[in-house]
């Protein structure tokens, strides 16, 4: 029996073997007849839970516990005794939560539920290792992104000032302002719709779900242009149909194929030596396309279930049609025919990338390189969430290096394909070949799990694409620059040297001559305004000497000696002559001084 679909004889399995006759009819591990058994059954107590326990008819309490119930046993059928690890881990951060301050909260969860998570991960290592048996990591990877996200919100809501989050904190850390009962946090933690896969549901939607007001959020819409006030809440039955039978369709796909392509052919020394470069990196995009058909099941299942039950409700689109797609863990689609890395990354498990971009990604400080420091420190976590093995690792160092890489590369190459739509046909040709071909370069480590065989594969192809990613990363940025610099100081030399009227030319010849024109315009101005306050200077002072040789003029025949002159004495209080002379004289002579002191204006 192949290894991705389990061992029919895993002695290390601990969950209920009451199916094993079925396992043994179909030739496949008892541990996927369990997972079937327990997701056929979800879906049917799905559509159960939103007939007979919708939030109109029962209480919330009643359906805190109808979820909690049905995951506890689920995951006791699945995983027997180890379904202790699912209820201690949210129970000792459920503990901490009630014992830290909000300060410092988001942390002390992070490190006791990632140290919890470790431990198992690594005795899984040490006791069952390589194996692709159903076991209990994979629940408590989910549950750890659950007292997380709490906890972040947590600290959020209550040691941090409102105004001051980005509009998704704020969102998500509305239902946080005070601490959630054990009913709820349990409720949110084990329910049975996301209790094997997933998906991952924040906190806030979670509780707005059980309360029922998830569907009065959209309480007004358009629909065809019009308002409606009521809002009936919509029947998933479509979003659930399309899902499954997807679920379906991407099962047959693996299944079919898993034989043609496995991938454990990599492992192989007859493919390792013996086989061309050109077929090497066409079997690995082969083998990692068909394994990525098992997840794209799982996801879709898990995703129908939490629509059957109404959660993952996200209001309707412009046409007034119904979306179900809140809490979606992939795009098929978008991902397969994605035109960059980056739209890859995004539409692949949607549900663990908004964790990580909620507890690491957007709480990165400012500082010099953020965004290769965040890049960083996201794929960081995300290796250790997943475990320890060294493929791990490989994978996501190799994938921060790419996403810097194609970051660059889009920043400096792709402006010179958008002059015309064949141009940026070209372009988006280019991009999709070069993602299948990094992406599955990229992740088939992951897969593989052991470091000296991706280490062998990736020597075969002489390291290429690792050795490009680098290129572009820390040489592409300069040599792009000196181009620039280059031709700017060609540019300037030929609009000074040149004389053949080119364009460049007589755009500077005529932005100098413009300047020039306005340059000599204001001096003329000047010339003309000053030359008028000197003209006007001159005009006072003749017409103040003429005035004043007149006044000498009529005092000289005014002191000519009179007896009948000399006789009379000015007993009157009006002024002689001689006092008017001087006052005038006066205010001639300070309007002078005005006029001298005048300073010029400026330009």
């Amino acid at each position: 029996m192949d290894d991705d679909l389990g061992n029919l004889d895993d002695l290390h399995y601990d969950g209920s073997r009451i199916f094993s006759w079925v396992a043994e009819i179909f030739g496949i591990s008892v541990d996927l007849v369990n997972f079937l058994i327990v997701q056929i059954l979800s879906l049917i107590l799905a559509s159960i839970f939103r007939t007979y326990f919708h939030p109109n008819k029962t209480s919330t309490t009643v359906r805190h516990v109808f979820c909690i119930t049905f995951g506890l046993l689920f995951g006791y059928f699945c995983f027997g005794q180890q379904v202790i690890h699912i209820a201690l881990l949210p129970a000792i951060c459920y503990i901490v939560i009630h014992i830290v301050e909000p300060k410092i909260v988001q942390r002390t969860v992070a490190v006791v539920a990632l140290l919890y998570l470790s431990c198992i991960h690594f005795h899984r290592q040490y006791y069952d290792y390589g194996s692709y048996s159903l076991d209990i990591t994979g629940p408590l990877m989910i549950i750890t992104q659950k007292v997380t996200s709490i906890a972040f919100s947590i600290h959020d809501g209550l040691a941090c000032e409102f105004e001051e989050l980005s509009k998704d904190r704020q969102y998500h850390s509305q239902k946080l302002r005070k601490l959630p009962s054990a009913l709820e946090f349990f409720s949110y933690v084990l329910h049975f719709q996301g209790i094997m896969t997933g998906p991952l549901v924040f906190y806030q939607d979670y509780i707005e779900f059980i309360e029922g007001t998830h569907i009065l959020k959209y309480s007004t819409m358009q629909k065809q242009n019009k308002k409606i006030d009521l809002v009936v809440e919509p029947s998933p039955f479509k979003a659930i149909t399309n899902k499954i039978v997807a679920s379906i369709i991407c099962a047959y796909i693996f299944m079919t194929f898993r034989k043609v392509f496995p991938i454990k052919t990599l492992k192989d020394e007859d493919f390792i030596y013996n086989t061309n470069f050109a077929f090497k990196f066409w079997y690995i995009m082969m083998a990692t396309t068909v394994v990525r058909f098992k997840y794209y099941f799982a996801w879709l299942t898990a995703d129908a279930i939490c629509n059957c039950s109404g959660l993952g409700f996200n209001g309707f689109d412009e046409s007034g049609t119904p979306k179900w797609n809140l809490i979606s863990n992939i795009n098929v689609i978008q991902f397969e025919f994605a035109l960059s890395f980056r739209d890859s990354i995004n539409n692949w498990n949607m549900g663990t990338n908004k964790w990580l971009r909620m507890v690491v990604y957007d709480r990165v400080p400012n500082m010099r390189s953020k965004d290769t420091v965040r890049t960083i420190l996201t794929f960081a976590l995300s290796a250790l969430w997943h475990g320890f093995y060294p493929g791990y690792y490989v994978t996501f160092a190799t994938g921060a290096l790419v996403v810097m890489s194609a970051r660059m590369a889009r920043k400096i190459l792709r402006h010179h394909f958008q002059m015309s739509p064949v141009s940026r046909t070209i372009y988006d040709i280019l991009t999709f070949v070069t993602t299948r071909i990094f992406m599955a370069y990229t992740t088939f480590p992951f897969v593989l799990l052991e470091f000296q065989a991706s280490l062998k594969v990736y020597l075969k192809l002489y390291m290429c694409l690792h050795i490009l990613a680098a290129v572009i990363v820390f040489l592409l940025p300069s040599i792009n620059t000196r181009l620039k610099s280059g031709k700017k100081g060609e540019k300037s030399k030929n609009g000074s040297l040149s004389t053949n009227g080119d364009k460049y030319e007589s755009v500077c010849f005529t932005n100098g001559k413009d300047i020039s024109k306005k340059l000599t315009n204001r001096i003329k101005d000047k010339i003309g305004k000053e030359a008028h306050n000197i003209e006007e200077f001159f005009d006072k002072t003749v017409t103040g000497i003429t005035e004043l040789t007149d006044d000498f003029k009529k005092i000289n025949d005014r002191l000519i000696p009179n007896e009948n002159l000399m006789r009379k004495r000015n007993t009157s209080n009006e002024p002689n002559d001689c006092d008017l002379f001087i006052k005038k004289e006066a205010n001639a002579f300070n309007c002078l001084a005005q006029n001298t002191n005048v300073l010029p204006s400026k330009w």
